[in-house]
């Protein structure tokens, strides 16, 4: 593996993530309520269609983002995460809120559509060296058994339909986001592994010729002080350093 390759985490596979899959037939099921039921006559602002797809857009486009940032920071990938969980809230509110309109409550997790639909399971994405394609083949086939709900003729059987797709999909965010803080914690972030990655190709940089520490026995390098009295002149320093601070004189 080369200094690049150990330095740079993997990227991208978001096809692979359920989350994404769910937060794709959110979007497109979310365009396509809007264009049936949120009419812009009815609405006062004529804002809520726009911002229920804008919400339904950033779920799913920051999923993206998030994954494509992986190699670089971790920090921004869970920031990016938890953008795309924020938004599916946001858009769970307006759906709530359509129901609430027409005076009538989600559906209790003891109903039989509800639990019907939380049934519903994705099979794993395989794929060859053509991604794209073979996603949207494997998108229309996978999503078929969800098909009926999202294309209900009653809108608040898709109103609700949705809602149980945010909060699977907001489930499945809540734990991507935990497992990319535990990994953040046991590697670190890129800085650190700049630092490390410089550092261990310095240290494999070192000639063989050159001494060994007193301290630990690594490979010295050639140093020069900075500070002290014997600022400017050169020393030996070991590889290992800050854990070893070994020197040696340079002898002429």
């Amino acid at each position: 593996m080369s200094t690049t390759q150990k330095l740079f985490d993997k990227r991208g596979g978001y096809r692979k993530l359920y989350s994404f899959t769910f937060s794709t037939m959110i979007h497109l099921g979310t365009i396509n309520f809007c264009k049936r039921f949120v009419s812009y006559k009815d609405d006062p602002l004529g804002k809520t269609a726009g911002q229920m797809i804008g919400a339904a857009r950033s779920g799913r486009q920051n999923i993206i983002e998030g994954s494509e940032r992986a190699s670089t920071s971790k920090e921004t990938e869970m920031k990016l995460t938890d953008v795309a969980k924020a938004s599916l809230a946001e858009l769970l509110g307006d759906y709530e809120i359509y129901l609430a309109d027409k005076g009538i409550a989600p559906w209790s997790k003891n109903e039989p559509s509800h639990q019907a639909l939380s049934k519903l399971q994705l099979p794993i994405f395989n794929y060859t060296n053509d991604v794209m394609h073979d996603y949207w083949c494997y998108f229309q086939e996978a999503t078929e058994p969800f098909t009926p709900w999202i294309n209900n003729d009653d809108s608040t059987v898709i109103a609700n339909t949705m809602i149980v797709l945010i909060q699977r999909t907001m489930a499945m965010l809540h734990g991507q986001i935990k497992q990319q803080g535990e990994i953040f914690l046991k590697d670190g972030g890129f800085r650190e592994k700049m630092y490390q990655t410089r550092k261990s190709e310095r240290d494999n940089n070192a000639e063989s010729t050159n001494p060994i520490c007193p301290e630990c026995g690594k490979h010295m390098i050639k140093r020069t002080a900075h500070t002290g009295s014997h600022n400017g002149n050169a020393f030996w320093g070991c590889t290992g350093f800050p854990e070893c601070k070994g020197t040696r004189q340079i002898e002429n």
